[in-house]
């Protein structure tokens, strides 16, 4: 069973980088054609897809975002890492991480039955 855990901060204040990690565990993040991804849900909002790494480790971001994040594994941990620069309150949400598809890039609406695997998700707040 695979299994997705993020962990970072619960607060950053305004122009802070934020950094989240999911951990994988129960299967290889270099695992074939898989695409683990970010989401995010800001309150009374929809979810957001963010961006996603392939098991090659190529990088796919959201246009609105591209500027801002960046997306990286490491295989020897077996995680993946969101760093995102220049946050603001409108960045506060709840992160999630998931095992998606190549179906599942850049969607633009998330149907959460898509992504085989998701984390329990992470409350990011933005905030002085």
């Amino acid at each position: 069973q695979v299994r997705l855990q993020e962990s970072g901060p619960g607060l950053v204040k305004p122009s802070q980088t934020l950094s989240l990690t999911c951990t994988v565990s129960g299967g290889s993040i270099t695992a074939n054609y898989v695409y683990w991804t970010w989401i995010r849900q800001p309150p009374g909002k929809a979810m957001e897809w963010m961006g996603a790494i392939s098991y090659r480790g190529t990088m796919y971001y959201n246009p609105s975002l591209r500027s801002r994040i960046s997306i990286s594994m490491d295989t020897s941990k077996n995680h993946f890492t969101l760093l995102m620069g220049s946050v603001t309150p409108e960045d506060t949400a709840v992160y999630y991480c998931a095992r998606g598809s190549l179906e599942t890039l850049h969607s633009q609406k998330i149907n959460t039955a898509d992504f085989d695997y998701w984390g329990q998700g992470t409350q990011v707040t933005v905030s002085s």
